[in-house]
């Protein structure tokens, strides 16, 4: 896998994948940018919530036209002093539909923990939430 990656100037960037999609990166007004693009941290974010979400459609894939929602929110703590890396990342799924809450945490899980690989690249402390059909449902133990 690679990205290209091209300087536009200030503190703009837009990365190219293999895949042929682009995106671009900008820093903040307070980091001398114009922001006009996401920062590479919420980019960070993007790709553990896209890469769990792809995963969770994939586990639950037969179960998917029972499935009307999935919203991923995550938020990302990080440390005062630099390097500024998350220390924890809070993702909150959620889901709508006539699903039990038990196989939509299996499929959390499953993605975190064996097949998303944004999150096996990660130090920080990564924690999960899912909000089944408007309810918090607590994570089994």
């Amino acid at each position: 896998m690679k990205v290209s990656t091209t300087w536009h100037g200030k503190r703009a960037f837009t990365s190219e994948g293999s895949s042929g999609y682009s995106v671009g990166m900008d820093a903040t007004a307070a980091y001398g940018g114009d922001g006009k693009g996401m920062t590479p941290m919420e980019l960070l974010l993007a790709g553990l919530a896209g890469c769990i979400g792809i995963d969770i459609t994939v586990i639950l894939d037969r179960f998917l036209s029972d499935i009307t929602r999935i919203d991923i929110d995550a938020e990302g703590t990080r440390k005062e002093q630099m390097p500024t890396g998350f220390t924890a990342i809070d993702l909150t799924f959620h889901v709508d539909g006539d699903i039990p809450d038990y196989r939509v945490w299996k499929a959390i899980q499953m993605g975190k923990e064996k097949y998303c690989a944004v999150s096996d690249s990660l130090k920080a402390d990564i924690r999960m939430h899912l909000i089944l059909n408007g309810i918090e449902v607590p994570q089994p133990a």
